[in-house]
C-alpha cells in the first residue's frame, strides 16, 4: 500500500489513519513463513511539531513447525512498531524511514518489521521435550528405551 506523505510533511498536525490487510497471496513468496491468514495493519502516520511518525500494529498467523518435536502449529503474533519517517537523509542511516519522492510503501515496511521480530526459534511449548536423538519418538507423548541412555549425557 503506497501512502502519500505530501501534506503529512507540510501540514503539523496533519494525521492518516491506516487500517489494510495484506493478503496471503502476496505474502507467499516469503521463504521459511507460511501465513494462514491476511497480516492486519492498524494505526495512523501523523505530523507532530513537524516530525512525521508512523506506528502501527501487525496481527499475523503463521503455519509453524515445532523446533523441537517437528509438531504443526497456528501461531498469532501481535507486534507494535514505530518509525520516524523523513523525506530526505544525508549519508546512511538505519534509524528513519526515508520516503521515496513523497511516498513510503507501507506493505514492505510491515512486512519487514514482521520478519525482523519473528522468534527465531519456534517451540509449541516451553517445556515441549522434542524428539528421541536415537528412534525419533515424541518424547511428549510416549518414553522410550532410549531416555535413560542419553539423559546421563
Amino acid at each position: 500500500m503506497k501512502i502519500y506523505l505530501k501534506q503529512l510533511f507540510s501540514i503539523v498536525g496533519e494525521t492518516k489513519d491506516i487500517d489494510y490487510s495484506i493478503g496471503t497471496e502476496e505474502l507467499q513468496g516469503i521463504k521459511g513463513c507460511q501465513f494462514s491468514a491476511p497480516v492486519s495493519v492498524k494505526g495512523r502516520i501523523y505530523n507532530k511539531a513537524g516530525v512525521v511518525y508512523l506506528r502501527f500494529t501487525l496481527d499475523a498467523r503463521l503455519l509453524l513447525q515445532c523446533d523441537r518435536c517437528l509438531k504443526d502449529m497456528d501461531r498469532h503474533f501481535h507486534f507494535d512498531c514505530e518509525h520516524i519517517v523523513v523525506p530526505s537523509v544525508s549519508g546512511d542511516n538505519d534509524e528513519y524511514i526515508v520516503a521515496d519522492g513523497d511516498s513510503i510503501e507501507l506493505n514492505e515496511i510491515a512486512v519487514t518489521d514482521l520478519l525482523l521480530q519473528l522468534p527465531t526459534k519456534n517451540l509449541c511449548s516451553d517445556d515441549c521435550k522434542g524428539l528421541c536423538p536415537v528412534c525419533g519418538c515424541d518424547l511428549n507423548e510416549e518414553t522410550c528405551e532410549h531416555q535413560s541412555n542419553y539423559s546421563e549425557l
